[in-house]
């Protein structure tokens, strides 16, 4: 959903970052360097302004006729940042054609590509320098991007007690789904390192992921008071808060952060939450640009596509995705099962059954609402509509206001022949979309039908008359009212089906159904009339039959003396 890895350091204020790899670079080889002589540089880089870094720095390259090397690391320190890894490549490549190049810059390099999403590429640069701490970080993440296991076994034996070896760790951990791992990780170097306040934020971050959402505010407060305008950090407070509470709760955070920066905030990653916050407002626009460097962008753009009932679209993000969360697992099945329904591919369907039953019958999600889930969804694509109620059943307390609940639970009671509760669950569908589907409307009327309300599914199809789905609506009145004896709705369906098409089968019904309304109007079972309605019917036929029956009819009705209900 809403967290990623931002791409420059997580550590907007103090601290050290486990995440940029390049961070190594400007504490031991600039360390040995001077600063170019700019006291504004200098403040710049200390409040991590790396726009007016990169301005001064371009302002200092342009007044030289040859910059000097250090004038271009640190602008290329700066644009990797600044999340410019493109341009901070440009200028270490640039730096590497000298003959006197350090090898360093290679790594440098590397974490340029790394950040770019060429793990590969990234990987060949790491390896054209010696062995070191940085450059084992560096392929240590590669491996996994790549999902080299062996590699990254062996690269995790070569990991020392170093504090970035350990964070670098923590980082695999967190990408990893392990997050308890993680966070004792990242406990163990608050405790030694008090003045680190930014491990705060990574610890809120795996309780966030833990579905601690109080505690994850609770730990995220220590660093907030610190630097209550830091971007990621008022970030993560708004995602927490999207799940305790709801997206207004949640865009209030972020409305805070921008009043306090004095208008919107250029971020990607909360461009990409309030989003999420605004229930997919904006989703074209936002998402796409960046499924390659926010993970979440790519499954809330899926989650988009199948709310819009695009399953082909939600299908072609997730079709390649290996899920390793509950969450990743849950979003492939719903696609795979909503596109093979949609394609009617029965492989597709079996598929998303394993992963809901996947998901279902894990020691961690098998006695969580979304675990009950999927084992109902896992039932009722394998149309075991007993086992799915019972599944349902114990989650209702908890999901009786969704649309989404109540439509699945009243389709599996109607499945199931539970008619009269189906009835009822069905009603409670508020949403529109839901409403006005033809499924939604066919069960109902089967419903309706099968609960001794014909008139209600007739006046559905009146409403519907002339759309793509009347044809089908008037099948399944026909035959359902027939075969539950409500003859006079059955006759009206079978009269319209055959003017439509004239098929032997439907003249049939026709015939059968007026023949069965006469019968229920002599043991008493209809109203008389029901009669007139029938011979109208009859008498638009022109089957040789009709005569004969109708004169049935009429002689019944004389003898009656019910005339008035039937005219001669």
């Amino acid at each position: 959903m809403i967290l990623s890895k931002a791409r420059s350091s997580v550590s907007s204020h103090g601290g050290r970052s486990s995440v940029s790899a390049h961070g190594d670079r400007a504490r031991s080889s600039h360390g040995q360097r001077s600063k170019p002589n700019v006291t504004a540089l200098s403040r710049c880089l200390e409040l991590r302004d790396y726009t007016g870094a990169i301005v001064l720095l371009n302002f200092k390259r342009q007044e030289a006729s040859k910059p000097h090397e250090t004038t271009l690391e640190w602008l290329g320190y700066c644009h990797f940042h600044h999340g410019e890894h493109d341009k901070a490549l440009d200028l270490y490549r640039e730096l590497l054609e000298s003959p006197n190049a350090e090898l360093d810059l290679h790594l440098y390099a590397s974490a340029c590509l790394f950040y770019m999403g060429l793990y590969q590429e990234a990987e060949e640069e790491a390896l054209k320098c010696p062995e070191s701490a940085l450059q084992t970080r560096i392929l240590f993440h590669c491996a996994h991007r790549m999902n080299d296991e062996e590699k990254l076994m062996k690269l995790h034996d070569k990991l020392g007690e170093t504090v970035e070896d350990m964070l670098s760790l923590a980082s695999i951990h967190y990408l990893r789904g392990h997050y308890q791992e993680a966070t004792d990780i990242y406990k163990q170097q608050f405790a030694e390192n008090r003045e680190w306040l930014a491990l705060n934020v990574y610890m809120a971050l795996c309780y966030y992921n833990l579905d601690y959402h109080d505690v994850s505010l609770e730990v995220l407060n220590n660093y907030l008071q610190v630097y209550p305008d830091s971007a990621l950090g008022v970030n993560l407070k708004a995602c927490n808060n999207f799940k305790l509470y709801n997206g207004k709760v949640a865009e209030a955070d972020i409305k805070a952060l921008e009043n306090a920066c004095g208008g919107e905030i250029e971020n990607e990653l909360v461009r990409h939450n309030q989003v999420v916050f605004r229930n997919g407002e904006g989703a074209l626009q936002v998402f796409p640009p960046v499924v390659d460097i926010l993970p979440e962008a790519r499954l809330n753009l899926a989650i988009y596509y199948l709310k819009s009932n695009q399953a082909e679209e939600a299908y072609e993000m997730i079709k390649s995705m290996e899920p390793s969360t509950p969450q990743e697992y849950i979003l492939k099945a719903v696609t795979l099962a909503m596109y093979g329904q949609e394609t009617g591919s029965a492989e597709l369907l079996k598929h998303a059954h394993q992963l809901f039953q996947l998901v279902g019958t894990s020691a961690s999600e098998c006695d969580t609402i979304p675990g009950r889930q999927c084992m109902a969804s896992c039932f009722f694509l394998l149309k075991q509509f007993d086992d799915a109620i019972i599944y349902l059943k114990s989650i209702k307390s908890y999901s009786v206001n969704s649309d989404e609940f109540n439509w699945n639970y009243g389709i599996a009671k109607a499945a199931n022949g539970e008619f009269q509760e189906a009835e009822e669950i069905l009603h409670m569908v508020c949403s529109e979309r839901y409403r006005s589907s033809y499924m939604y409307i066919a069960w109902l009327c089967r419903c309706y039908i099968m609960n001794g309300k014909p008139r209600g599914a007739w006046e559905h199809y009146l409403q519907l008359e002339g759309s793509d789905y009347s044809f089908s609506l008037l099948l399944l009145i026909a035959n359902d009212c027939y075969k539950s004896s409500q003859y006079l709705y059955a006759a009206k369906a079978f009269d319209i089906l055959e003017r439509i098409d004239e098929c032997t089968d439907y003249w049939d019904g026709v015939r059968g159904a007026c023949i069965g309304v006469f019968q229920n109007i002599i043991f008493g079972k209809e109203p008389k009339e029901h009669l007139g309605e029938i011979v109208s019917i009859l008498r638009s036929a022109s089957h040789p039959q009709v005569e004969y029956i109708l004169r049935v009819m009429q002689k019944w009705a004389k003898d009656k003396g019910v005339i008035p209900y039937i005219s001669v």
